[in-house]
């Protein structure tokens, strides 16, 4: 069958988030849905061929003789699999409850009880190792099914794949399901207290992933690759639903720690990252150039000028320049050099979860590849505005998309009201009801300003925002944005509340530290280097020189400065990579109180 151009299938026809697969695998039976890597060898599996395997799993689950409604887990890496099971459970009316991979076993007993999960479909034995810990807390549990083979006699509920799904099987036409039922429980990953579960319905995240349509452009010759977790709701309405929406191919990235290896093998047109991968990308650029002569950094500043002008232009917000005759040989110089290093064809790239640095923006876009931010909740689907490729105001995070309403609330929150707005949360009438008014607008939680072109700017986060001593409230995010454009730093938190002065919690890049230190006359493999004062003199002069630009409150006095990063399994990083403040500043109090007593 041969596949028309943009051949978008819309939330009307699709009807379910299950519907709409099965009508991409009519439409494009024999065109390849999924690029994986699996036993050493890259490999692909068609439209077609996903339907007949979903039908194994479909039959499995059957067999299990669970309810509409029901809720089942999943608990994978990124790939075919995590769609089969996603799209087995729907077409028999069960709830889908994601869960990250690398989440402690407690957090996940937590989540399994919480949801009341009746089947958990896990990969490998290493992660069954954890599991097991709190097994004797899942009772509830009927079934676990591991991917790999792995084997506990102890446990009667564990069966591997290859023992639980049927050999072949025939799809069997999904049970009827309106568009308004509980598709899938999302636990928001939470900085603080107990993740809650954000109840999603079909038509939030159909809707939602059609919608960005109209800002994202994407058709079916493109390619994602996909690298977010599936259970982050960012990933999975756009890098999953909306790809099945336009019938784009989706690479699964091997992991994070080679993915750029597999940028250049999967060379993807279209990328959805959280800022944390551009932010990583740009302090190898900084690293090199400041490796690099001087005349071949200022070349790369010219030709990052010159593409920022042209892209001001061709927007409608700047005049033309006898530069941009200069372009297609800048371009074949310095700029496909460095976008070769992302696959060298990429269209068009998509951020959000956190803010994207304008600085980092401006560097991507000079060197012309169109960065569009997004922003979003896992309670609205999670999409709620974005920038469109031909309306684009970086330092934003774009107009409110389709359908969507936003308002000012009190402080100046966003409340925001519309289709993609969760149903509520599980088992959680109170937090629903703290978050949801009674006329349906859902509290953001973030401070914004809305310009006359109605493009949202964040500003701040009513739960984020230091109160100093002195009364001084200071929104510490954009500070730490302006500080992390400094290769110096990996991570950083800024701290202050009920202190007299700001300090600065840093994590150090190893490498950059290496020559920073070798600067300073300090050795770098000498312990007291870290707090050695001369060091951190000349540390507070970079941070000062970030925050030239900023009020005057934006002053630290003090730095920490750290080896060990912040990491999700030392439990100081949500698995959507936020930093959870509250346990950085408590497992740091020591070192903390020492910056105040010492000034």
């Amino acid at each position: 069958m041969q596949v028309r151009q943009n051949d978008v299938i819309t939330p009307q026809q699709a009807g379910t988030l299950h519907g709409l697969f099965v009508e991409r695998a009519h439409r494009s039976p024999d065109k390849v849905a999924y690029h994986y890597f699996q036993q050493n060898i890259w490999r692909d599996i068609t439209w077609r061929e996903m339907l007949g395997e979903i039908a194994r799993w479909q039959a499995a689950l059957a067999g299990l003789g669970l309810q509409r409604g029901d809720r089942v887990a999943i608990m994978l890496r990124n790939c075919p699999y995590w769609m089969m099971f996603d799209q087995a459970a729907m077409s028999l009316g069960l709830v889908v409850v994601p869960l990250y991979t690398v989440d402690r076993p407690d957090n996940a007993a937590y989540i399994i009880n919480d949801a009341d999960v009746k089947v958990l479909l896990f990969e490998t034995d290493e992660q069954w190792q954890a599991l097991r810990t709190v097994c004797d807390q899942l009772g509830g549990v009927k079934r676990f099914v591991s991917i790999d083979t792995v084997r506990d006699s102890a446990e009667p509920r564990l069966q591997a794949m290859a023992e639980f799904l049927p050999p072949t099987a025939q799809l069997q036409p999904a049970q009827p399901c309106q568009m308004n039922e509980l598709a899938s429980i999302i636990y928001t990953s939470g900085t603080t207290g107990k993740p809650k579960g954000v109840m999603l319905n079909h038509a939030n995240m159909l809707i939602n992933a059609y919608a960005c349509l109209d800002f994202f452009p994407v058709n079916e010759n493109d390619t994602f690759l996909s690298f977010l977790p599936l259970s982050h709701t960012f990933e999975r309405t756009i890098g999953y639903y909306l790809s099945v929406m336009a019938g784009a191919k989706v690479a699964f990235a091997r992991s994070v720690a080679q993915l750029s290896g597999d940028m250049h093998i999967i060379r993807p047109t279209i990328l959805v990252s959280v800022p944390r991968i551009y932010e990583r990308v740009y302090g190898a650029i900084c690293t090199r150039l400041e490796e690099g002569s001087p005349l071949k950094r200022k070349l790369f500043n010219f030709t990052v000028d010159v593409g920022w002008a042209r892209f001001l232009y061709q927007q409608g917000r700047g005049t033309w320049k006898l530069s941009f005759l200069l372009w297609p040989l800048l371009q074949k110089l310095i700029a496909q050099k460095v976008l070769d290093h992302l696959g060298g064809r990429l269209r068009v790239a998509l951020s959000g979860g956190a803010a994207l640095s304008p600085e980092i923006s401006r560097v991507f876009i000079g060197l012309g590849l169109p960065v569009i931010q997004g922003y979003g909740l896992t309670e609205t689907s999670p999409v709620i505005s974005g920038n469109h490729p031909e309306n684009n105001f970086p330092d934003s995070v774009g107009r409110p998309i389709r359908d969507v309403q936003v308002k000012l609330g009190e402080q100046n929150a966003l409340l925001v009201k519309g289709p993609n707005v969760m149903m509520g949360y599980w088992n959680n009438p109170e937090a629903t009801k703290a978050i949801i008014d009674a006329d349906g607008w859902l509290n953001t939680g973030d401070i914004v300003r809305i310009s006359e072109t109605g493009h949202i700017y964040i500003t701040g986060r009513i739960k984020e925002i230091i109160v100093m001593s002195n009364g001084e409230k200071v929104p510490p995010t954009d500070m730490e944005l302006a500080i992390l454009r400094d290769p110096l730093f990996d991570q950083v938190m800024i701290f202050g509340e009920a202190h007299p002065y700001l300090v600065a919690l840093a994590v150090v890049n190893a490498e950059v530290w290496q020559h920073f230190v070798k600067e300073a006359g300090v050795r770098a493999d000498m312990p007291e280097a870290m707090v050695d004062s001369r060091v951190e003199g000349r540390v507070l002069k970079r941070i000062a020189l970030s925050l030239r630009g900023f009020p005057g409150y934006a002053h630290v006095r003090r730095v920490l400065l750290l080896q060990e990063p912040w990491t999700m399994e030392n439990g100081l990083l949500t698995p959507t990579l936020k930093l959870k403040r509250d346990k950085v500043a408590k497992q740091l109090a020591a070192q903390i109180k020492q910056l105040y007593e010492r000034h």
